[in-house]
């Protein structure tokens, strides 16, 4: 007789045996970087010699779809319909990768080779995300088999390839295909738990908003010693305006760009009281001084908005010549939660800019990279996920309002009317988008038996959950 225990056996066993090992390392070999032009060939190699073939092994139809935007990598799109009238559940994953940036990994990893030392398992894409949707399909193949090739549900598969340049073409694909990718809820994993032992669901993502400020004062360079001290130097103007926008301790002082709770800057209840115990664990050193005073570090990147520089430059830092500048650019990005409106950032920081007496700072190139997302915490698919994945590993699960990555997830809840639960497989310090990027072993086992209890659940209590066919 075919039980939820064998279900989690079986996906167990494939962890054990060393069977998702050895599909793991099949999917990180295939170099699918979408961040360098020569990659553009593995990304349909991933899809149409890795993926496609594995789904049609556990009785999906699929198909490989062009993206709509010329020059971006393809989409794969899976069904396996076992009765209209059931629920159906949308996953979703991306099979492209950062660049690899070999010449960085320690000495005996290679990006596209799975190394395994100790508990980490190493290789491009492990973490973000071949491996997280790697092990649901994983998974969903034990549920099969324990089932006796049955889940109970419908399920339909969205695996793109252009997630690691801001998914373009993703929006207007899913638009497109309303009707082919229709479901009652989008179920995916990427992104890290909170902490390394600690299962998480998050309910939707924070945003990317990005923007220039640019300072040019003249058309070229000045002799530094005939002009300095007499000519203004763009990168000083540029640091002391940036010094504005955020302090010493990187508190946001464009106070405009912050959550508001009923014309008051602050956390909304619901988000404080989610993250009351919530712990932030797995990765680098958190530094506690860094960002809003008052808040946790759960609170400051699950509920709160930050201000990064991701890059800035003034003159040429690999040859530098004895001149004053004649400009200086600065690349910077808020990460934002739904509590807060980007059409309002550009404005807000016009206006702080020529109040602080920076009215030379340009802010150019501005605009929504990834839009935030966020599903109501007590939604009845979220709590069923949360017991479900509770009951599996005998051990709480946190829920947070959202990851403090971005994420598609507003494509599906926009166009689809989906609520979200994603649920990620790995942590903090995992080096995605870095060198030497990994998985924990332990928490891939413990996700392939959450995940297998979670669709063996699905297919049990059907009937129960809510579905647009209700």
């Amino acid at each position: 007789m075919s039980t939820r225990e064998a279900a989690v056996g079986g996906a167990l066993a494939a962890f054990e045996d060393g069977g998702f090992t050895r599909q793991l390392a099949a999917l990180v070999a295939i170099p699918s970087t979408s961040q360098e032009a020569e990659g553009a060939p593995a990304l349909t190699a991933y899809l149409a010699e890795a993926i496609a073939p594995w789904l049609g092994r556990l009785g999906f139809e699929t198909a490989i779809h062009a993206n709509p935007v010329a020059g971006c990598g393809p989409i794969l799109t899976a069904t396996r319909i076992e009765d209209a009238a059931l629920p159906t559940v949308l996953t979703y994953g991306h099979g492209d990768t950062v660049r690899g940036l070999a010449e960085q990994w320690h000495e005996g990893r290679d990006p596209w080779v799975l190394r395994a030392e100790g508990d980490r398992w190493y290789g491009r894409g492990t973490a973000d995300n071949k491996g997280q949707h790697a092990i649901n399909i994983a998974a969903l193949a034990a549920v099969l088999a324990a089932r006796g090739g049955r889940l109970g549900f419908n399920l339909k598969l969205l695996i793109e390839t252009g997630e690691e340049r801001g998914s373009p073409g993703l929006r207007d694909f899913v638009a497109a295909h309303r009707d082919l990718l229709a479901a009652d809820v989008l179920i995916g994993s990427d992104g890290p738990r909170v902490a390394p032992d600690r299962a998480t669901i998050a309910t939707g993502t924070r945003g990317t908003f990005h923007f220039d400020l640019a300072v040019t004062l003249r058309q070229g360079g000045m002799h530094s010693g005939h002009w300095g001290g007499i000519a203004a130097d763009p990168a000083i103007v540029l640091a002391h305006a940036i010094a504005s926008i955020a302090d010493r301790h990187g508190r946001i002082l464009v106070r405009d760009w912050l959550p508001r709770q009923g014309g008051q800057t602050g956390l909304a209840p619901a988000v404080r009281a989610l993250l009351a115990d919530c712990p932030v664990e797995g990765g680098e050193k958190i530094d506690p001084n860094w960002g809003e005073p008052g808040l946790s570090s759960a609170e400051k990147i699950y509920g709160w908005n930050s201000f990064i520089v991701l890059a800035m430059q003034s003159g040429r830092p690999e040859n530098p010549v004895n001149a004053v500048a004649p400009d200086a650019r600065a690349h910077c990005q808020i990460r934002y939660t739904v509590d807060t409106d980007p059409a309002t950032f550009a404005a807000a920081l016009r206006a702080h800019l020529d109040a602080a007496g920076f009215p030379e700072v340009a802010i150019e190139k501005q605009g929504v990279r990834m839009a935030a997302s966020r599903t109501d915490p007590d939604h009845p698919w979220v709590r069923f996920a949360a017991a479900s994945m509770a009951k599996t590993l005998t051990a709480p699960v946190q829920i947070i309002p959202n990851s403090s990555g971005g994420l598609p997830g507003d494509v599906f809840v926009d166009l689809l009317g989906l609520p979200l639960v994603w649920i990620p497989h790995s942590y903090n310090g995992c080096g995605q988008h870095g060198p030497d990027e990994h998985v924990l072993a332990p928490v891939v086992r413990e996700a392939l038996a959450a995940m297998a209890g979670l669709w063996w659940d699905i297919g049990e209590q059907a009937a129960s959950l809510p579905s647009r066919n209700a």
